[in-house]
């Protein structure tokens, strides 16, 4: 096994013992944020924050891989791509939102300047990251788009979620909408389809191909597999700065529970129609592709915008500072600029979600070195 791969598991294992320990030991601890919401808004904005293009755009391109190559042979492409997206790997952000809800408060680890600064370094590689993948996959779905159109649609998508970060409603509301927006997107595939509740069903069931294996998850798989892990944890860290704040009275089970269902649902939804649409060899249309692409826009725009508003308060480089133009053009040219480095040189994703695991052990460590501290804190 490579050693990026024991790394990886190694901190899968940790994560997830974590997660249980907090659930029984803070067992009757509330969790509330700065800006509680209800619920089903809280999962909204954690759903459309923390996932981008590639769930709109990646599996059908994925489906025919996890079909050929014999090391996913032990389920089926439904349940592995499933097990990319779904269920367990949604505990990441439980730890992280728990731990920005419960122990940031009293141990500020956040604020030692070290700490700060790599942070802020994730949260602005990994908002790039996410527009490079979206100018990577367009031509996938905009056939024959010229690279010029290319660069300006990922320019102008980058500056429309700027705009969005400065005001915390358009966040949240773009949120929401986008959702709601998701939601339309399966409805109309699923039209287009003409795939029948029995269809559905039995789609539906290749799904239980992951949590009859869901043990073989807990490691990757391959390679790629690794990619979509250090992916996660890339993410891990900001999302779950981010959306504490809008925990709305939730005790730990709830919030686990809230994060490993909620979300699944509808990635489950999608990924069983489409790979109905895939095994059946059913062709889409020029509009049905660009009501994908339009979707994963506004998904885009909805993870930079988020993240954006992130790490710009952590800078203090915020509109009250800045001004608002002046903020725009900073942080427009910060996030199309890295947009660029992906696309030029040999910067990837997995170096970033092994900074994170990094500064996971760090913050382990911190809070060991400070346990005394958080014990006499009142809970």
């Amino acid at each position: 096994m490579p050693s990026a791969h024991i790394i990886l598991t190694t901190a899968i294992v940790f994560t997830l013992l974590t997660s249980v320990v907090l659930i029984f030991w803070f067992r009757k601890t509330v969790l509330t944020g700065e800006q509680p919401t209800s619920l089903m808004a809280f999962i909204a904005i954690l759903f459309t924050s923390g996932l981008d293009v590639g769930l709109i755009l990646f599996p059908l391109t994925e489906f025919p891989v996890y079909e050929a190559e014999a090391v996913y042979g032990f389920t089926n492409p439904l349940a592995i791509e499933f097990g990319f997206w779904g269920f367990l790997v949604w505990g990441f952000y439980f730890l992280t939102t728990f731990y920005f809800c419960v122990v940031e408060p009293r141990l500020r680890l956040f604020e030692i300047g070290w700490v700060k600064f790599i942070n802020n370094l994730v949260i602005i590689a990994t908002c790039a990251f996410t527009g490079f993948l979206f100018f990577s996959y367009l031509p996938d779905y905009i056939p024959d788009i010229p690279s010029v159109a290319r660069y300006a649609l990922v320019a102008v998508v980058v500056l429309a979620a700027v705009l969005s970060s400065t005001d915390i409603r358009w966040v949240v509301w773009l949120s929401l909408g986008s959702f709601m927006l998701f939601l339309v997107l399966i409805a109309v595939m699923l039209l287009h389809s003409d795939m029948g509740i029995v269809e559905f069903v039995q789609s539906g069931q290749y799904l239980g191909g992951y949590f009859r294996h869901l043990h073989r998850f807990v490691s990757p798989l391959t390679d790629y597999h690794a990619f979509y892990l250090f992916w996660w944890f890339a993410w891990s860290i900001m999302i779950g700065q981010f959306v504490a704040r809008f925990v709305g009275g939730l005790r730990p089970w709830q919030l686990l529970t809230a994060l490993l269902v909620l979300p699944s649902i509808p990635i489950a939804l999608w990924f069983s129609i489409l790979f109905y649409i895939h095994s059946e060899q059913i062709l889409l249309s020029g509009l049905l592709r660009s009501a994908m692409v339009v979707v994963g826009i506004v998904f885009v725009i909805n993870s930079l915008d988020s993240l954006t508003r992130l790490y710009s308060e952590n800078l203090n480089l915020t509109v009250e500072r800045l001004g608002r133009w002046t903020y725009v053009a900073l942080h427009w040219g910060l996030l199309f600029g890295l947009i660029l480095l992906y696309q030029f040189t040999p910067l990837k994703i997995e170096w970033i979600g092994m900074v994170v695991i990094l500064l996971y052990a760090c913050i382990y460590a911190l809070i060991f070195q400070r346990r005394r501290q958080l014990a006499a804190t009142q809970f």
